[in-house]
């Protein structure tokens, strides 16, 4: 058995939730938080047998695409006395990070 978590944009993860509990996936949603833009991010776990990761992974990549984005950059080291004004940056944001780890033992109980 592998246990399989993907961080996602939190755009992404209703439709995926959604499709993978269609091909018979089960998910957990767990809300995280990403560390550069300190924006929202979701985190789904999947336990499945090892014959099943290309699927997921599949299913995962077709939904969860990568995309520019305009964002503010706000400086933490600046008071808001200060006058600082944020300026706008392109970033890459969506796509997917899948780690696939190894279950030593599962239980449900």
């Amino acid at each position: 058995m592998k246990l399989v978590m993907a961080i996602i944009h939190d755009e992404d993860a209703f439709q995926l939730i959604d499709l993978l509990s269609e091909k018979g996936y089960s998910v957990t949603k767990l809300a995280s938080t990403g560390g550069f833009l300190r924006a929202g991010n979701t985190t789904l776990i999947c336990g499945v047998d090892e014959t099943q990761i290309p699927d997921l992974i599949e299913t995962i990549e077709k939904k969860c695409k990568a995309r520019k984005q305009i964002t503010s950059v706000n400086s933490a080291h600046v008071s808001a006395g200060e006058g600082y004004v944020p300026y706008p940056i392109e970033v890459t944001v969506g796509g997917a990070t899948i780690f696939v780890l190894n279950v030593e033992e599962f239980k449900k109980v």
